[in-house]
């Protein structure tokens, strides 16, 4: 029974390798950088963001109305910059501005989830890894288009939480909501990851 579990381990080992490495073959070079590209970046944005709410919290720059103001500037700005390769740079700066000051705008969120129980954070922080990641690798090695037709259905489903937040207030209705709002986010990511692939620059 004993060499049983060295042989099990090895296997669970082996096929989380070949999961990562089967993407090689299934993708072709450019969408694979083109993925590259985009998770280095939305790295870069969590990173900032992390500053920006670490700042906070130690009270350096308090949160206020005119970060608030700003993120939505900086967010309205990107969407306005028309996306070229002249214009990268200005997009990026665009984006790393808004990924910090929404970071600084979320600190007294925080600073209240650490003072009720402060394992919530990296309870949150490993749930959102965990969960990006698996339904990422499950959207990439999905055929290119499978997940795509969920866009409308995301979308109905938003504005059916929407309409639900505005008017029940039971507290069934909010857990409903709640769980909702997490396998919502879980098709989105499925439906984003497989639109990447389909808008990577030819």
């Amino acid at each position: 029974m004993r060499e049983d579990v060295p042989t099990t381990g090895r296997d669970i080992l082996r096929n989380i390798q070949n999961v990562f490495t089967s993407l090689n073959d299934k993708l072709e070079k450019d969408v694979l950088d083109h993925l590259r590209a985009v998770y280095g970046t939305l790295c870069v944005g969590l990173m900032l963001a992390t500053m920006g709410a670490v700042l906070e919290v130690m009270n350096v720059v308090r949160a206020n109305l005119f970060l608030t103001l700003g993120s939505f500037a900086c967010f309205f700005a990107l969407c306005a910059i028309p996306h070229s390769r002249e214009r990268e740079r200005q997009r990026f700066g665009c984006f790393a501005l808004f990924a910090f000051l929404t970071g600084m705008s979320t600190g007294p969120q925080i600073e209240v989830a650490i003072h009720l129980n402060p394992s919530v954070l990296l309870t949150a922080f490993l749930g959102t890894a965990i969960i990006f990641g698996c339904f990422s690798l499950a959207a990439l090695h999905a055929p290119s288009t499978k997940y795509l037709h969920l866009g409308g259905a995301i979308g109905s489903a938003l504005m059916l939480m929407l309409v639900t937040l505005l008017f029940a207030r039971s507290q069934l209705m909010m857990m409903t909501v709640l769980w909702m709002g997490l396998a919502i986010t879980c098709a989105l990511i499925l439906y984003d990851t497989q639109l990447i692939c389909e808008k990577r620059p030819s």
